[in-house]
């Protein structure tokens, strides 16, 4: 792993680690993204009474804890496992992950172009002003942001976004809500279809439409950013409602929540 972090982390920050030593009254492990070890007192690994340590911890294993307190002048790190909830571990798991990814690339790159490694990777996050790859790498397939902007050689900037387009999906956000349309018109079904239809055409097909019965639908849009989901959501929508409205029938959005 590549990516590093300089200094000592912060308080309540969560960090990866990787148990080094377990002993009868605590664990002792690295910090992965600081190279600097830290301990875990064996009542912060788990709630409750612990009876055998070893259930929840073993040597080499990663876990994710959350930093405690910090002594620098003794070089003190103190960690906590048990305060790490299941999203809080998978969310710093997947951003792990997500780094490892961008580390391949380079390293795939660097491979090919018979270039080092390091270096690539250093230079890349330098001239970006990124603290990880990963989300430089999501703003460049976004097209936000340009590697030959950022002074990185033509060919390495071709032979990167070709692998990245490869790797990354574009970065996608998903709204949902449920569209309910009624008519009692003798052609009624005809007119929902007609609606539903306004709605797909209003989305360019970034809108998806589940029948759940009774003139229920299930609606899911996607798209790069909230901000577009919302714009084409409300469109689609309301393309449908006026359809009904006009045909003697009645409709409703429902937005599910988050």
């Amino acid at each position: 792993m590549l990516y590093r972090k300089k200094g000592y982390p912060i308080e309540d920050e969560l960090v990866l680690c990787t148990v080094s030593s377990v002993q009868p009254h605590g664990v002792f492990a690295t910090l992965d993204e600081y190279e600097k070890g830290g301990m875990i007192h064996i009542s912060e690994i788990a709630p409750g009474r612990i009876r055998n340590i070893r259930d929840y911890v073993v040597e080499s294993k990663k876990i994710v804890c959350k930093v405690l307190k910090i002594n620098e002048e003794r070089g003190h790190i103190d960690l906590s496992l048990r305060r790490v909830n299941e999203s809080q571990k998978r969310e710093k798991i997947d951003e792990i992950k997500q780094e490892q990814i961008a580390e391949k690339i380079v390293e795939n790159v660097a491979n090919k172009l018979k270039i080092d490694i390091k270096n690539l990777y250093e230079e890349l996050l330098r001239k970006s002003e990124y603290d990880k790859l990963y989300p430089l790498f999501e703003d460049i397939i976004k097209g936000d942001v340009k590697l030959e902007q950022l002074g990185i050689d033509k060919n390495i900037a071709e032979e990167l976004l070709a692998v990245m387009e490869q790797r990354i999906a574009k970065p996608e956000v998903e709204i949902k809500g449920d569209l309910k349309l009624r008519s009692y018109a003798p052609d009624g079904i005809e007119i929902i279809k007609a609606a539903l239809k306004k709605a797909e055409d209003s989305a360019k097909g970034m809108l998806e439409l589940r029948y759940k019965g009774g003139g229920d639908f299930k609606v899911i849009l996607k798209a790069e950013d909230y901000k577009t989901a919302e714009k084409i959501l409300k469109n689609s929508v309301d393309s449908a409602v006026e359809y009904m409205k006009k045909n003697k029938g009645g409709a409703e959005f429902i937005r599910q929540e988050a």
